[in-house]
């Protein structure tokens, strides 16, 4: 028999294990390496490093957020956009932990590979877009005012809604969606005739 194959979703698998049982900071090489069975050289054949191997995860992870967002966002839903995240958080209790209780910098750090850092700025120039398309729907103009509003209704209100619960391992109950949708009205109706819609 030979030996087994691993494959780069392997190692990125493993790591994600890892950080929601013990937290990014705790992810090695050496750990990940045992909890697939796998020889370090497997590691490095893949990966330059572990700092890369967290930016994969992270980068991965956030992504596949993402595309719920985005679609809801292109749908001109940006009440589904702001419900996104109980939505997603029930349904990736796991991925959402790492995504939300942690700062992108306990993953995104030392030198990465150019695709990486491009897929990064990407996915952020994504969801800038999204904001700055939102505003202009529901505020008339993407200005600063507008932007700090759309970013306020879509992800920090959304975010503060969830993060005790994700602390507390619990999936979000209903009342949270039923909070996040009052503030969204609240804000979206009073920024429409704020600017004269």
């Amino acid at each position: 028999m030979g030996r087994p194959q691993f494959s780069n979703a392997d190692f990125v698998d493993a790591a994600r294990a890892l950080a929601c049982e013990r937290g990014p900071g705790a992810v090695t090489v050496d750990l990940v390496a045992q909890r697939l069975g796998a020889p370090k050289g497997s590691f490095y054949h893949r990966f330059a490093s572990r700092d890369v191997l967290l930016g994969e995860l992270w980068l991965t992870t956030v992504l596949a957020y993402q595309q719920g967002f985005v679609a809801a966002i292109e749908a001109g839903d940006g009440l589904a956009a702001a419900l996104h995240t109980p939505a997603w958080s029930r349904l990736h209790p796991d991925d959402a932990r790492l995504l939300l209780l942690h700062s992108r910098h306990d993953f995104v750090q030392g030198d990465w590979p150019a695709a990486l850092r491009r897929g990064v700025r990407d996915q952020a120039q994504r969801f800038e877009a999204c904001l700055a398309r939102f505003a202009r729907d529901a505020f008339g103009r993407a200005g600063p005012a507008q932007l700090r509003r759309a970013t306020f209704v879509l992800a920090e209100v959304p975010v503060a809604a969830v993060k005790g619960h994700l602390e507390r391992r619990e999936p979000p109950p209903a009342l949270v969606d039923e909070l996040i949708a009052r503030t969204y009205r609240a804000i979206v109706d009073s920024g429409t005739r704020a600017a004269g819609h």
